[in-house]
């Protein structure tokens, strides 16, 4: 889809499993302005639900944060969940502009998990290929036209106009990765039931998959494992996290045959990526989403990894007032996609 706005001119809508988060930035490159944001929760059964009367709930919390945040644009820039959207990095041949087109639009269906006659499918050039002589790497994304135009349906049938829809986790990149990055940086961004791994080389994304672990596999562990509900698991998570010192180390043990199970998905993901790149080392990685809040994560993934790590600020290079700091403080780390979704230019 065409996207032919500037900043200030769209507003970025973010839906979540859990929280409905709107963003409209200002300015642009080094220097971006908070204009206007909400964050407002959503039960998840709402969200994962289809039903007409989970829509138009959904609805009416959409609104409430737009109208919450002050935003009256109507022109909306929104994200395409990770396990809507499928997005990989294919080598193709050398060529020019147009046998590339040419190459994309009659070989696709060759990358993508579903015939290209029912998908809605979008790729970029990023360049030479880093590790084959006389290719070049293009990354890939596509998702299923019916539920791209279902989406597209729902939100202009609240009044909005969609001037662009872009997955999850290519905006949580634009949104975390520092410009000018040469290196290659694993991105780990937990939600409430899935995790969003990127391993990004240079501002490029080079590998991009979603493991079915997010805060709400801890927290259903802690609930069996400790004999307590389900809010008071999540309390002790967020408030204790993996640290042996704390209550004995319950909950550490509580989560370890889980957190075995989430770490070596993280390897995995390091691991193909060195396969297909075996020159380039994975050198950081950056904590995003509930992965950046519970205390003592870094710490274990540094050790399962050996790669050191650090939390991500998804607000690192926008300006924000004082008041806005403290509102988002307790959420800050949840913003990476509506970030990064309002960070588009035409030259995203």
């Amino acid at each position: 889809m065409k996207f032919i706005k500037g900043p200030g001119d769209f507003f970025a809508l973010d839906i979540g499993t859990n929280a409905i988060r709107v963003v409209q930035l200002s300015g642009g490159g080094n220097s971006w302005s908070l204009s206007k944001h909400a964050y407002v929760p959503v039960d998840s059964k709402i969200t994962a639900s289809d039903s007409a009367e989970s829509q138009r709930r959904l609805g009416e919390v959409i609104m409430t944060a737009i109208g919450q945040s002050g935003i009256k644009s109507r022109d909306v820039v929104i994200g395409l969940p990770s396990n809507k959207t499928f997005t990989t990095v294919v080598d193709v041949p050398q060529s020019s502009d147009a046998e590339l087109k040419a190459t994309m639009k009659y070989q696709v269906d060759q990358y993508i998990p579903m015939s290209a006659d029912d998908a809605k499918v979008d790729w970029a050039l990023l360049g030479p290929s880093l590790r084959s002589q006389g290719q070049q790497e293009v990354l890939l994304t596509s998702t299923a036209k019916s539920y791209s135009e279902s989406r597209l349906e729902f939100i202009e049938g609240l009044g909005m106009n969609v001037v662009a829809m872009e997955p999850d986790p290519i905006a949580m990149i634009r949104a975390l990765v520092p410009p000018g990055n040469q290196t290659a940086q694993l991105i780990l961004d937990m939600g409430e039931q899935s995790t969003d791994i990127a391993i990004v080389y240079g501002d490029a994304p080079r590998l991009i998959r979603t493991i079915p672990t997010g805060i709400s596999t801890f927290v259903k562990a802690a609930v069996q494992n400790l004999n307590v509900q389900e809010d008071q698991a999540r309390q002790f998570i967020l408030k204790f996290g993996l640290a042996t010192d704390r209550l004995d180390g319950q909950v550490y043990r509580a989560l370890e045959t889980s957190l075995d199970s989430y770490a070596s998905e993280i390897v995995k993901s390091i691991k193909f990526f060195q396969t297909r790149y075996e020159s380039i080392p994975v050198s950081g990685m950056l904590l995003s989403g509930f992965a950046a809040v519970v205390p003592q994560m870094l710490n274990y993934l540094v050790n399962k990894t050996s790669i050191q790590a650090q939390v991500a600020d998804p607000w690192r290079d926008i300006s924000l007032s004082d008041a806005a700091r403290t509102q988002l403080a307790p959420v800050a780390s949840e913003f990476a996609t509506a970030v990064g979704l309002a960070k588009r230019s035409n030259k995203a």
